[in-house]
Formats: C-alpha cells, sequence, structure tokens
C-alpha cells in the first residue's frame, strides 16, 4: 500500500511536501475548492520547483471551474515544471460548486471534459464548445510552454459506479474522500476493470482514496478529542453535505442527523436557505474548532477516518488493499510534520 498526503493550497506548502518527499511518500495533493482554499495550481507550482521525485495530483478539478482549454493549459504547464509527475483528478464538483450554492456536474459532462483534458495534455485536438458554437482547438505554442509529451496521470472522482465506469471507459483511475468500506470499492474496481476491457485500454490504473489517520496512545479512547480533531474535518465534510442534502441526509443514522441537524443551527442557517454555503462551508476542510467536536459522533470516527491501534489498522488497510486501493492519502491538520512521520512508520 502506498501513502499520499492532501493539504489545502497555502503559501508555503512546498515545504510539506519536500518533506513528504524525504519520508518517502509517492503523491502530495492539493484540493481544488478556489472559494474556502487558495489555488491548487499555484500551489503544486511551487512544490514541482521544490521537488525532484513526489508525483504531484490536483485534486481534483471539474467541469464548472475551469474551461477545459485552460485546465489543460494549467495541467500541461505543471508537467512541464515537473516531467511525468503530474496526476490531474477530476470530478462533478460536488463541493466546489456547491461552496457556490451550485449545483455539480452531469456525468455526461464528467465524461466530456475527462476527455478533452486527456486529448489536449497528449498533444492532440478536442472540440470546443460554447452556446452553439463548436471548433476544434489544441496547443498552438509547445516547446517551453507546456509539456505535452511525458504523460499524465489521470482519476476520477468516483462516489458510485456512474463515475467508476466513466473511469474506466477513459483509462483512468479513481479517487474518492473518506469512503473506506471495502465492498464498496471492490465494486468501483470490477465495474472500472469491466469499462475498460470493453473500451479496449489494456494498462492498469490506479485507486486513491483520502481520509485522515490516527493511531491510538495506550488507553486512548477511540472517539478521545485528538482523534476527532485528526478526521474531524472529514467528518464535517459528510455533515456538510448531509446539511445541504437532506435526501442524503436520511440515509445516516439517527444520531447523525441529529448531528446535521445541530449544524445547520449552529451555522444559523437551514437546508433550503439561498445563502447557505455562505455558513455551512466556512473552514471547510480546515481542523475543527473545539466547540465543533461533539458534531463528531462514534460512528463517523470509524465510517470515515483511520483510526485505531497499530495492529488494526494494520488490518484495515490490508482490506482496503485487497478491495483494489493502491494508495491511502491522508489530510494531516493537527501537528503535520508528527503526522507524516506517524504515517510514514505505520
Amino acid at each position: 500500500m502506498r501513502k499520499g498526503v492532501v493539504v489545502t493550497a497555502r503559501p508555503g506548502v512546498e515545504e510539506l511536501a519536500v518533506r513528504a518527499e524525504k519520508l518517502g511518500f509517492t503523491s502530495f495533493w492539493v484540493y481544488d475548492t478556489p472559494m474556502v482554499n487558495g489555488d491548487p495550481f499555484v500551489g503544486l507550482a511551487l512544490c514541482a520547483k521544490a521537488t525532484s521525485r513526489i508525483k504531484l495530483g490536483i485534486g481534483v478539478t471539474s467541469p464548472f471551474l475551469r474551461a477545459a482549454p485552460a485546465a489543460a493549459a494549467a495541467v500541461a504547464s505543471l508537467n512541464a515544471l515537473a516531467p511525468g509527475r503530474i496526476i490531474c483528478g477530476v470530478g462533478t464538483g460536488n463541493t466546489a460548486r456547491r461552496t457556490l450554492g451550485m449545483k455539480p456536474a452531469r456525468m455526461a459532462e464528467l465524461d466530456r471534459f475527462t476527455r478533452q483534458l486527456q486529448e489536449l495534455v497528449a498533444g492532440g485536438t478536442t472540440e470546443y464548445r460554447e452556446g452553439e458554437r463548436v471548433r476544434d482547438v489544441r496547443f498552438l505554442h509547445l516547446g517551453p510552454y507546456v509539456n505535452t509529451e511525458d504523460p499524465v496521470e489521470f482519476v476520477v472522482a468516483a462516489f458510485g459506479l456512474k463515475a467508476a465506469e466513466i473511469a474506466g471507459r477513459r483509462g483512468a483511475g479513481t479517487i474518492s474522500f473518506g469512503l473506506l468500506d471495502p465492498d464498496a470499492w471492490s465494486a468501483f474496481t470490477t465495474t472500472r476493470e469491466t469499462a475498460a476491457k470493453h473500451a479496449g485500454h489494456a494498462h492498469r490504473s490506479d485507486s486513491y482514496v483520502m481520509t485522515s489517520l490516527h493511531v491510538l496512545a495506550d488507553g486512548e479512547a477511540r472517539d478521545s478529542d485528538l482523534a476527532r480533531d485528526s478526521m474531524g474535518h472529514v467528518a464535517m465534510a459528510l455533515l456538510t453535505f448531509a446539511a445541504d442534502n437532506p435526501a442524503f441526509a436520511e440515509a445516516l443514522t439517527d444520531e447523525e442527523q441529529d448531528a446535521v441537524r445541530r449544524l445547520l443551527d449552529r451555522r444559523g442557517t437551514t437546508a433550503t436557505a439561498e445563502d447557505r454555503h455562505f455558513s455551512l462551508y466556512t473552514n471547510y476542510l480546515g481542523r475543527i474548532a473545539a466547540e465543533d467536536r461533539d458534531l463528531v459522533v462514534p460512528s463517523l470516527v470509524d465510517k470515515l477516518g483511520l483510526v485505531g491501534t497499530r495492529d488494526e489498522l494494520t488490518r484495515r488497510i490490508a482490506a482496503l488493499e485487497r478491495s483494489g486501493i493502491d494508495e491511502i492519502v491522508i489530510q494531516p491538520v493537527v501537528d503535520p510534520e508528527r503526522e507524516l512521520a506517524e504515517w510514514a512508520e505505520l
């Protein structure tokens, strides 16, 4: 099982990338959520100049954030700075769109956008549409501007089988956030491999899961303050999504639904308020506030985060590997230096 790191974009992000590379991490990712984080391409450009081996991932861009030519130019420009080390994550923009109060892209739009990016960053031609006007486009200036020679790895953000099928059809890997159910990943793997075979893709693509990790000290409770602080950002992401999507909240346990209601009350908004995105997504994917620890109910600790003793985590990681996951990507939020070292040792 390989290990990676994901962080929010900010000045100095390259220092953590250098540390991750020295500790033997395989990949270093930066979120692409413009209204709550810095720009990932700026952050990864800094990382590209400061590192030499570690892969650099965009986690993840989407159709409505950038037009395909602009996104392709950014990806291919990074590939010029770090040849062959770029991973481009593509998704529907589930979070990045909701922070704007908008809906995510549809699967057909995700499929088309992924194909367009793949064609452009490989130096090919693709169609570009604005309204009824459609034109073929391609990079007109190569040389030192962009790199279309070294391959870019593509992964599709998947929370369901339709996205996994798109990944297989496009010869891409898969990535998901907080999904630690081996059965779900086995289904993703089977769906992606079947779609890839039908599309004639013989090469193997990798699977990544983004989560958090906390090794319990002797006698430490699974829902201790430190455990909740370590994985609370993942739990709060799910609760926020549920608060924004009442239909999804219905699938949660009674205790989790109560946490969603308390989150809405605490933020002073409702699931139908047109401006709810202003309050729901504040400090999104950042370390949770102490006063919000009670929202991280025990069931979410085990469901969304890797929390346990060393032996428990070793067994759990092995099960995830058997289900088809190639790399676990963690976001350190309490003490990044210590957390990276702890993960590297494990």
